[in-house]
C-alpha cells in the first residue's frame, strides 16, 4: 500500500488525467488530494467530476483548499463572490457554462454537497500531516485556525508538536520541483501556470509529475539545508 500526496489541480484536469495514468493507483494505495481542485484553470467542472467518480473505486481523501472555501462562500456573500472570481472563480464558473450561461446556479447540488461534506481541513497517520496551507507548530490538529489551514503560506519547515512530517500545497513553487525539508515538504508545483501537477509517494519520496500537455517525468525529493 501506498500513501500518496496530490498537489494543487487548480483545474488542469489534463494534468490531473496524464498524472493518474502515470501513477497508475490501485485500491490498495491511499490517496489524499491536497485542495484547491477548482479556480484559474480551464476544467475546475471535470476536475470535481472525476474525484467523485474515482472516490467509487479508490481510497481518496479530499482537503479543502481556500479556494474551495471562496467558491463556498461566494454563494452567500457578495463581496465573496467578487473576491473569488477576481481570483480565479470566472474561470471556474466558464467550466459550468450552460448554453453560454455560467452562474452559480449551474454548479450540479452533488458538487456542492462534495466540497462541504466531503472534503476535510486536515488529514492524519501514524507518521504523517496532510493539510493544504500551513500549520501553527505549537496547536493540536483540533485548535488549529481556520485561517492558518487553508492561508498562510509556508515560510520554512514546520516542526510540529507531534514529531511528524508535514505534506502541503498552496505555495506555489514556480520552478516546478517540490519544496522538501525532513519535516515538511510543500507540493503545489504549479499545475495551471506552466508548471507541473505533483503526486508524492510519502514513504519513499519519489514523486511523479505531469504537465497539461501530457508530459511526464519522475524524481526523488531534495532536501533543503
Amino acid at each position: 500500500m501506498r500513501t500518496l500526496a496530490i498537489g494543487d489541480v487548480h483545474g488542469a484536469s489534463s494534468a490531473l488525467d496524464a498524472l493518474m495514468n502515470f501513477v497508475k493507483p490501485t485500491a490498495d494505495d491511499v490517496l489524499v488530494f491536497l485542495g484547491d481542485y477548482v479556480d484559474r484553470g480551464p476544467d475546475s467542472k471535470g476536475v470535481l467530476d472525476r474525484l467523485m467518480a474515482w472516490s467509487e473505486s479508490l481510497q481518496i481523501v479530499c482537503l479543502r483548499g481556500n479556494h474551495e472555501q471562496m467558491m463556498l462562500d461566494a454563494r452567500t456573500d457578495r463581496s465573496a463572490m467578487k473576491m473569488w472570481l477576481s481570483v480565479g472563480g470566472t474561470q471556474a464558473l466558464a467550466s459550468y457554462a450552460l448554453a453560454g450561461r455560467a452562474s452559480l446556479e449551474t454548479v450540479p447540488a452533488e458538487h456542492w454537497t462534495f466540497l462541504e461534506e466531503r472534503c476535510g481541513d486536515f488529514f492524519e497517520t501514524d507518521t504523517h500531516i496532510f493539510v493544504h496551507a500551513n500549520l501553527d507548530p505549537s496547536l493540536e490538529l483540533a485548535d488549529q485556525p481556520e485561517s492558518m489551514l487553508l492561508w498562510e503560506f509556508l515560510r520554512g519547515p514546520i516542526h510540529h508538536v507531534s514529531g511528524k512530517v508535514v505534506i502541503c500545497g498552496h505555495s506555489s513553487q514556480r520552478s516546478g520541483e517540490p519544496l522538501a525539508w525532513q519535516q515538511t515538504v510543500c507540493i503545489d508545483t504549479n499545475a495551471y501556470g506552466g508548471g507541473w501537477l505533483t503526486c508524492l509517494d510519502v514513504d519513499t519520496r519519489h514523486y511523479w509529475q505531469a504537465d497539461v500537455d501530457g508530459y511526464t517525468r519522475t524524481g526523488e525529493l531534495q532536501e533543503q539545508d
